[in-house]
């Protein structure tokens, strides 16, 4: 059940990848650095203001909706959307502060509530298993998405005008799955849950809204010591590694978690270890060699992917990025599993805004000694202190397995495919496209050998067994 339901989360978001990629492509293109820095910085802005509306909403989404008892608490969520867009105004006031003027700002918060209600959806449709559903309506956001905001950069060259069409994308992505979602619940406004409700939230609330400010905050310190268009570029190979990177491991999580709960809730703590475990080393065979052998391949990937005004940058902070990720990957999509199994709410907050603070002042030091490379360092130095504050952390929630002669087969296979793919680099001499092509199938070979060798995430049974049932169906 784990593999099928990480395959369709993770077709659905190489899906969403695809439109991303060919956003990148003719944004970085078509605008110019600082309208493109006008676009990151308010969407960077509507991710923060959206987590802070809803996130009290998705607490008992993935503990009561997710534990498969027939419990529906959809019916007391739509309420709780409606009233936090009624917070609408203070997201204009709050884009204002930092920085944009007033047509970006409206924007913005005007796709803060678009994207509170999609996800809020998607996360309904999570913990109750439908990963199909989950697919169709990510590839139909990305591909509203990419196709407004190319219409719109046909038509002119705002970054404000790209915000909206992001903004009528995701409100058309929703309406779109309103059916599926919603349809059935029995709507009630029951004021004193939705006070409980939101008083249980604030921890995880203040956690993930610092978490998500954590993501761009080095963007907007760049904004404000350089300029917008030096955000811009910076946050073009940002965003590009962590769209291509993330993407697996959310996926996998996506699976894992809403299973993780149910299984604590249904068969006890030791059940969910064991759970756990499995997932820990099929979370790390997939992040892992992605990372590494991104960060060897980054330069051809800035070449081949973005506009010339942006590749120089892009290319000196990919590959610290590539490596940050893993530690962010380990630290939110694996070890945060500790604090809602345990329900120690309070632990989200202490981690990320620990790991919030040393990313803040970190990189605005760097930044100011390096320019925009600085922010690269500053945001691994704040993912490795996240991951060991949140281990830390798991010691007094819910203890996290960690199978260490797995984990060491993942890494032999890792740095056996990262050597493979380095010495290739050296060794040939060729175009930056001729080169991804060589490249990433002798990476993705070496890879997949040394996992059939060592059984990483018992790929040699799994193989073995699906061949089996196809060789069963055929002969019927």
């Amino acid at each position: 059940m784990l593999v099928g339901q990480t395959a369709i989360n993770f077709a659905a978001n190489v899906v969403s990848a695809a439109f991303g990629l060919i956003n990148v492509i003719v944004f970085t293109r078509l605008f110019a650095p600082a309208e493109f820095g006008v676009y990151v910085l308010g969407a960077g802005f509507a991710t923060i203001f959206s987590t802070f509306l809803t996130t009290w909403l998705r607490l008992p989404i993935m503990r009561e909706q997710a534990r498969g008892d027939g419990t529906d608490i959809r019916g007391i969520v739509v309420p709780g959307l409606l009233l936090s867009g009624i917070l609408a105004p203070l997201g204009y006031v709050g884009a204002l502060t930092i920085g944009l003027s007033s047509e970006p700002a409206m924007a913005a918060a005007a796709l803060a509530l678009a994207i509170s209600l999609f996800d809020t959806g998607l996360d309904v449709l999570r913990a109750r298993l439908f990963a199909f559903t989950v697919m169709k309506a990510t590839i139909v956001r990305a591909a509203m998405v990419s196709a407004l905001g190319v219409a719109v950069s046909a038509l002119s060259h705002s970054g404000a005008l790209l915000l909206v069409s992001s903004t009528v994308a995701y409100l058309l992505a929703a309406w779109v799955f309103l059916g599926e979602i919603w349809g059935g619940a029995g709507i009630r406004f029951d004021r004193a849950r939705l006070l409980a409700m939101a008083r249980a939230g604030i921890p995880l609330t203040l956690s993930l809204t610092l978490l998500a400010l954590s993501g761009v905050i080095d963007r907007f310190i760049i904004a404000h010591l350089i300029d917008a268009g030096a955000a811009g570029k910076y946050s073009a190979g940002v965003d590009l590694v962590r769209q291509s990177l993330i993407i697996p491991a959310v996926s996998a999580s996506a699976a894992f978690v809403p299973l993780a709960v149910q299984i604590n809730a249904n068969r006890g703590r030791e059940a969910a270890r064991h759970h756990l475990d499995e997932c820990l080393e099929f979370l790390l065979a997939i992040t892992l060699p992605a990372c590494l052998g991104f960060a060897i391949v980054s330069s051809h990937i800035a070449n081949v992917v973005l506009g010339p005004d942006f590749r120089s940058t892009a290319i000196e902070v990919m590959p610290i990025v590539a490596v940050a990720v893993i530690f962010q990957i380990m630290t939110y999509q694996y070890l945060h599993i500790s604090f809602l199994l345990s329900e120690r709410n309070s632990f989200y907050l202490v981690n990320t805004a620990s790991a919030l603070a040393v990313n803040l002042v970190v990189s605005y030091l760097l930044i100011r000694q390096f320019g925009a490379i600085g922010a690269a360092w500053g945001r691994l130095a704040a993912e490795m202190f996240g991951f060991l504050s949140a281990l830390a952390l798991t010691r007094w929630a819910f203890p996290m397995p960690v199978p260490y002669l797995r984990l060491t087969r993942v890494l032999i296979a890792t740095f056996v495919m990262a050597i493979v793919v380095r010495s290739l680099e050296l060794v040939l001499n060729l175009a930056d496209k001729d080169a991804l092509a060589v490249l990433l199938a002798a990476g993705i070979a070496t890879y997949l050998t040394a996992c059939w060798l060592l059984n990483i995430a018992k790929s040699r049974s799994r193989l073995t067994r699906g061949l089996l049932i196809v060789r069963n169906a055929l002969a019927r």
